[in-house]
């Protein structure tokens, strides 16, 4: 199957996923990795413009890791992992969703800088 797209975790993520149960986390992996190739709105959701959610169900439990689409790179499209959470109601926490959006603002900031940074 063709990838479709990378991901990068974000420390945040990795953090999230180390207190995670260890067969809880690896489902979260295989479908991370499933959702790179094929389109399943069970496992990457929309939340909003810039906003996606991985998504896995685990023994009853709704496990998230936030992330969002970097396609600065023509050659390589990349899904960054902001942080994640253990779902305890039906609606996603906003918060949570204003933290992705306050991460990718940062993200893209630095990237930004970083970039234009020693070009003349």
């Amino acid at each position: 199957m063709e990838i479709k797209f990378e991901v990068e975790f974000l420390p945040e993520a990795i953090e999230f996923l180390e207190t995670v149960d260890t067969k809880a986390r690896d489902k979260i992996y295989y479908n991370i990795k499933k959702s790179q190739s094929i389109n399943d709105n069970e496992l990457l959701k929309k939340l909003n413009e810039f906003i996606w959610e991985f998504r896995t169900l685990y023994n009853g439990k709704a496990y998230r890791l936030f992330a969002f689409w970097d396609k600065t790179d023509t050659n390589n499209t990349l899904v960054i992992t902001t942080h994640g959470i253990l779902k305890k109601t039906q609606k996603t926490p906003i918060r949570e969703i204003q933290k992705a959006e306050n991460i990718r603002g940062e993200y893209l900031e630095y990237k930004l800088k970083n970039k234009s940074y020693g070009q003349k």
